[in-house]
């Protein structure tokens, strides 16, 4: 995790819309950076679909929400259009920024290990600090213990 205080390290990836964003774009804003394994799944769905609900919410509190995966901005279009994300979803597909993020780690499924997204959610206050990380989220709760820190 990358520590609670010191500034988040800035980036430039692709959203769903084939747009280069980056994290200093923000500056002035609260930014919930949440990182979650892949589009359409159900787990996934339902942190995304919880974000997407408080939505408005989020927006009351001058924070924006940004999703980031390693799927391909195709399949972030399909999923944000699907489900109807009013937020930005980000697409790393070689895994830079998650790892710069400490988000990617080592996983066991049935006994098989491998390398993928842990759920990780940091949120960075208007001037580009950590002032929260949680590691190991889950996904349902995410969204509203999230909103419950700004």
């Amino acid at each position: 995790m990358l520590q609670v205080g010191k500034k988040a390290p800035d980036f430039k990836l692709y959203d769903q819309d084939g747009v280069l964003r980056s994290l200093s774009e923000f500056k002035g804003q609260k930014v919930v950076l949440y990182f979650y394994p892949k589009d359409m799944t159900s787990g996934c769905t339902k942190q995304a679909c919880g974000f997407a609900q408080l939505y408005p919410q989020f927006m009351e509190k001058d924070a924006v929400v940004l999703g980031v995966s390693k799927d391909s901005v195709s399949l972030h279009k399909k999923f944000s259009e699907k489900f109807n994300l009013p937020f930005t979803l980000l697409s790393d597909p070689d895994t830079k920024v998650i790892q710069k993020y400490d988000a990617w780690k080592e996983k066991t499924n049935y006994g098989k290990k491998y390398m993928g997204i842990v759920r990780t959610t940091y949120l960075i206050d208007e001037k580009g600090k950590i002032i929260d990380a949680k590691s190991n989220v889950k996904a349902a709760d995410n969204p509203n213990d999230t909103f419950k820190l700004l």
